[in-house]
């Protein structure tokens, strides 16, 4: 058998949608510069470890990432993403509900809303949405 047509193991599926969510996410809101896909890739290739080890986890992939993500830019630039929601007060990041399990959302809990899944801030502030 060819790699070619070697299937992808559910591991490597999980890590890819997770990505792509987070990425679709940068995209949307205009931050997917080079040095900001490559913290990405820096979080799946530490969290592949992590869903190696705890399989059962791939659920939560995505939310990892995504808080991954938000720690890393929080380091080097500050919040991210902003709250579309709260048009008053002093500017604050939406955060990942929940923190370790499925279906991971953006959440304003200043405003205690939902504000969009991982990977559809797009669609939620209006901007591209993924295809």
């Amino acid at each position: 058998m060819s790699p070619a047509s070697d299937p992808v193991s559910p591991l490597e599926q999980a890590l890819h949608a997770a990505r792509a969510l987070v990425l679709a996410d940068l995209v949307a809101l205009e931050v997917a510069e080079a040095d900001v896909v490559s913290m990405v890739e820096d979080s799946v290739a530490r969290r592949r470890w992590w869903v190696e080890q705890w399989p059962d986890g791939a659920q939560y992939v995505a939310g990892l990432i995504a808080q991954d993500v938000q720690d890393a830019l929080l380091e080097r630039y500050g919040r991210w993403p902003l709250c579309p929601v709260c048009g008053t007060g002093d500017p604050h990041a939406l955060d990942v509900e929940p923190e370790l399990g499925p279906d991971p959302r953006w959440v304003c809990h200043k405003a205690g809303v939902r504000v969009a899944p991982v990977g559809a801030l797009g669609a939620a502030i209006g901007g591209p949405s993924p295809s």
